[in-house]
């Protein structure tokens, strides 16, 4: 029954992948991450907290494309805001008055923002920030804690690292969230070497004993720019992200996903001192300025401003695990899953038994999520649009599988109810 649920998914992956390498333009999107025969592959459309799959299949989507849907898909006030400026141009010989407009909000609501420039994915934006604290300090080493997108200066020290030169790679380091102990070994290792200290403010865990505060005394101490990640917590955690939240303001900070409702736009911005070295420091693409998705984040951010937009999908992503919590600890499943992260974006940690690994019990969790048409993979990404009744919805689902999970583990059935092979992560995110 779900390779019928999934018929032209899978067919249509077939051809795609004559076409695209894995049949999709982002890993995180590909078969690498969807089980093939049980999953959806391909989004036909969506509306709301909901897309339809090429099969007519109907979902809750917890992934909201990979957190950049704050708001919700096909949100009438910003898609009619950029309808407007399609009349007008999407890009033009000389910037447009939205580049500016844009800007000064990103200044009025970000704490670390002084001056603001755009690109269009995250990389971009952490990228940059990256060569503009290198020409700032005149050093080359980097120390990093988080995900930051695929260019050399970051994946080079992930086992990703293929087709990096050594000589990058051997530049960044990588030290641990709520340790600040491995970052002071760092800059031990390599005195006055350390351009920059980049990492999420926080991702699967709340920072612990002043963490945050300890990073930036530690990086001024040493001569290093703190540039905080908040590409996925701008305009999720709060309206002016997670420096706002923990009261921790960075010399730079990279922004994009949730700004424009998931419009392709992201955001460097920090201390005028440092932003005016990119007058001389080349970070510059012809589509930066590009006015629709300027027209969504000016929409985006307007109505951050005038209604506590983080608020509202914070409290639903809190009952959402709090019922999830419940569950796990009425059907004893604490040493299985356990449920981590900020309200708008919760983690999901599987961890193994003696029987089944991690990815095994995760598969088998997302196999049986899809049929009952919940879209989720190892994170709730909460939108505005993921109303009270549709979370009852989420998590009575969460009862129905986890309910049979903890059956089918008790009777040694895990595999003989999973109908593919497990995924295989490609490296840690996080």
């Amino acid at each position: 029954m779900s390779r019928l649920r999934y018929k032209k998914s899978t067919k249509f992956l077939a051809r795609a992948e004559k076409s695209i390498p894995l049949g999709s333009q982002t890993f995180s999107k590909s078969r690498t991450q969807y089980p093939v025969g049980v999953s959806p592959l391909f989004i036909d459309r969506g509306s709301g907290t909901y897309v339809w799959d090429i099969d007519g299949n109907k979902y809750i989507d917890l992934v909201n494309g990979l957190a950049a849907v704050t708001i919700g898909y096909s949100y009438k006030k910003i898609d009619d805001a950029v309808r407007k400026q399609l009349t007008k141009g999407t890009i033009f010989s000389l910037p447009g008055k939205l580049e500016a407009e844009v800007a000064e909000l990103v200044i009025q609501t970000v704490p670390s923002a002084e001056m603001v420039r755009f690109g269009k994915n995250g990389g971009d934006a952490t990228t940059a920030a990256i060569r503009l604290s290198r020409a700032y300090t005149q050093r080359d080493h980097i120390a990093f804690c988080g995900y930051h997108s695929w260019q050399d200066w970051y994946i080079g020290a992930t086992s990703m690292n293929k087709g990096v030169p050594f000589e990058v790679s051997n530049l960044t380091h990588t030290f641990k969230y709520n340790d600040l102990k491995s970052l002071e070994s760092i800059f031990s290792r390599f005195p006055n070497k350390i351009a920059a200290v980049i990492l999420e403010p926080m991702s699967g865990e709340y920072p612990q004993d002043n963490f945050l505060q300890k990073v930036k005394k530690l990086a001024a101490k040493n001569g290093s720019i703190l540039i905080f990640d908040e590409v996925v917590t701008g305009y999720r955690y709060t309206t002016g992200g997670a420096q706002l939240e923990f009261n921790v303001t960075p010399d730079l900070t990279t922004l994009g996903k949730g700004i424009a409702n998931g419009y392709p736009l992201s955001v460097l911005a920090g201390k005028a001192e440092l932003m005016k070295e990119l007058e001389n420091v080349f970070f510059s693409g012809t589509f930066g300025g590009e006015l629709l998705s300027l027209a969504a984040a000016k929409t985006v951010i307007k109505m951050h401003l005038e209604s506590n937009i983080s608020s509202r999908i914070s409290k639903v992503g809190l009952d959402i695990a709090l019922g999830i919590e419940r569950i796990i600890q009425r059907h004893k499943l604490e040493d299985v899953l356990r449920i981590s992260g900020h309200p708008t974006w919760k983690f999901l940690n599987w961890c193994g038994t003696s029987e089944y690994s991690s990815s095994i019990l995760k598969t088998y969790f997302m196999q049986e999520m899809f049929k009952r048409g919940i879209l989720v993979l190892s994170t709730h990404n909460n939108s505005l649009s993921l109303t009270q009744e549709i979370a009852h919805k989420v998590v009575d689902t969460y009862e129905e599988v986890l309910s049979l999970l903890k059956k089918d583990l008790e009777n040694s059935n895990i595999s003989k109810k999973l109908r593919v092979k497990p995924i295989s992560p490609l490296f840690n995110l996080r």
